[in-house]
């Protein structure tokens, strides 16, 4: 039996950006989406997604949970590395020099600027809940009651 692979991972693509649709993230497809995302005031919080097993099983989950929170971010995104690679290459630009760029990933920003992140070695061998604590102490600390 042969399977073609661009049509496996398209259809791996597919569902994972209708999980973060459903989870109400905003897909960034381009430099000019990210340009709009970081200009808006307030918390964003930038899932960087990816179709590897710890996107899957841990960061969005945690993504999709984290949020049910008394405090988290006024905007939620995503880029998809490896996907919306311009998207993707100018939202790391842009989060400056102390970013380390790695997927999955989520970065938290403050009025443009980042604040904080969650890179790809605190979700790699970690469970979800983790996460997701992880993430709501972020909130906790840089967001506003929602």
């Amino acid at each position: 039996m042969s399977m073609d692979f661009n049509l496996y991972m398209n259809e791996i693509v597919t569902t994972a950006r209708k999980e973060m649709d459903a989870a109400g993230y905003e897909q960034l497809r381009t430099p000019e989406d990210v340009d709009m995302a970081l200009d808006r005031p307030g918390t964003t919080l930038f899932m960087v997604n990816s179709v590897c097993g710890c996107a899957g099983g841990i960061a969005r989950p945690a993504a999709t949970n984290a949020v049910h929170y008394d405090r988290r971010p006024d905007h939620l995104v995503t880029v998809f590395a490896g996907q919306d690679k311009e998207a993707t290459f100018y939202a790391r630009d842009k989060f400056g020099d102390e970013h380390l760029p790695s997927s999955p990933s989520f970065v938290l920003v403050k009025d443009g600027q980042m604040v904080a992140e969650v890179g790809r070695h605190e979700i790699e061998g970690h469970d979800p809940m983790s996460v997701i604590t992880h993430l709501q102490a972020l909130f906790e600390e840089h967001c506003e009651e929602y």
